[in-house]
């Protein structure tokens, strides 16, 4: 019972760090975007290094355990793809009218004859479901790999909570400029991170009476699709996009580096 609650308590952790991001757009004139393609970077460097070297391990040797080595191999690759094909099959259902991965910046909006408060606030709303259907996967992926391996799970949630400031951004910023109301536009943007810790919850009610060797593999497999997917749908391109290259890619070594010390010292 305390695996599960230390697990739940860290999928809050990743999802209401939308609020940082929030609090960030409120408090600076200008956007910091070395810090945000270098944190994005370090974020997907984290997220590729621990799916594919620890996760992904883990789920083959789990599987194997029950299925044998040739058969559990398998299972273990076709459910990483899975995890891949289910995360862009919900990249696919998010209304594309407004792109809430399309980085944005505090200055961007101060010019009201560029958006029109209209304009904003559909993009807000917009950005506040899109994300909230993103982190619904997102949250269940930080509560399984919290519950299987503790360690494992504070490396990931740090990894999503640092993913998802620049999501607060994307939601707060717009209808900030819309309405006007800093505790309106810091609500939804919280709100929309509720889902992740709400993602864990829908999943352990339905699956935890099924958690075993098999479905533990196959579940930890197709977090690791999911979080490479994210790393490389979402978290580089906008790193990209925010015109740091260098930093970006130092981001993401530095991530694989503190990663790959943190599992050599806690493991």
């Amino acid at each position: 019972m305390n695996n599960v609650l230390f697990a739940f308590l860290l999928t809050i952790f990743a999802g209401l760090s939308t609020g940082v991001g929030s609090a960030l757009a409120f408090f600076s004139k200008k956007t910091n975007t070395r810090f945000l393609a270098g944190a994005l970077g370090f974020s997907a460097g984290v997220m590729i290094y621990v799916s594919l070297i620890e996760i992904f391990l883990k789920a083959r040797l789990s599987l194997e355990s029950v299925m044998g080595a040739t058969k559990g191999y398998w299972i273990t690759v076709v459910a990483f793809f899975g995890g891949i094909a289910l995360a862009a099959l919900i990249d696919q259902l998010v209304p594309s009218f407004e792109n809430p991965h399309e980085p944005r910046k505090v200055e961007d909006f101060g010019n009201q004859q560029k958006y029109d408060k209209n304009k904003l606030l559909r993009m807000g709303f917009f950005s506040a479901l899109a994300i909230t259907i993103h982190n619904f996967p997102e949250g269940f992926a930080t509560f399984a790999s919290a519950l299987k391996d503790p360690t494992l799970g504070i490396s990931i949630a740090v990894a999503i909570a640092i993913h998802n400031i620049p999501e607060g951004i994307a939601v707060s910023v717009p209808l900030y400029f819309a309405t006007g109301n800093k505790k309106k536009a810091f609500f939804w943007s919280f709100l929309s991170g509720l889902a992740e810790p709400i993602g864990a919850l829908i999943g352990y009610i339905f699956l935890s009476k099924y958690f075993n060797d098999l479905s533990f593999g196959i579940i930890f497999a197709g977090v690791a699709g999911i979080m490479v997917f994210i790393s490389l749908d979402e978290l580089l391109p906008t790193a990209e996009k925010y015109g740091e290259h260098h930093i970006a890619i130092f981001g993401v070594i530095s991530g694989m580096i503190v990663m790959a010390i943190s599992l050599l010292l806690f493991s």
